[in-house]
């Protein structure tokens, strides 16, 4: 692959807004598995390497377990993921996959029932927030570090 645009390098101020977002989401109270579950899957779904690498580390750093990380991309066929943590996986594709058919009122009800208002926007936060950094790193080329 070849080298691309340094969003970083040549736009700093627009980089700089991408982490105040992100600085936001760090200072509420999401729950540190719900953060990486949502940053996994909406990578995975992005085909978003660099960030695929950068979260599954993370996640396994907070004690995610592995075969956990593994099965996420199968999450409606196991019983390892809590109803929570499949309804904010489900919300997470539709709002990753919006373009195809908008976010479900199934999907966002689900969610809405489980977290209050409160938690239910910063994890529409979160999913947007992951959802920008992957077409950043998908744009620009950015290859995972060995």
């Amino acid at each position: 692959m070849g080298t691309r645009i340094n969003i970083l390098e040549t736009e700093p101020q627009a980089y700089k807004a991408m982490a105040g977002l992100e600085a936001y989401i760090n200072s509420t109270p999401l729950n540190k598995s719900h953060k990486e579950l949502i940053k996994i899957r909406a990578s995975q779904i992005n085909g978003c390497a660099y960030c695929i690498n950068m979260h599954t580390q993370d996640a396994l750093k907070q004690g995610e377990t592995v075969q956990r990380i593994f099965l996420l991309n199968a999450w409606k066929e196991t019983d390892l993921f809590t109803e929570e943590e499949k309804a904010i996986l489900a919300l997470t594709e539709e709002v990753t996959l919006i373009h195809q058919h908008g976010v479900s009122n199934s999907a966002y009800e689900a969610a809405a029932q489980l977290f209050d208002k409160n938690y239910l926007a910063q994890l529409v936060m979160m999913m947007v927030a992951i959802n920008g950094w992957n077409r950043i790193q998908v744009t620009c080329q950015v290859q995972p570090a060995s």
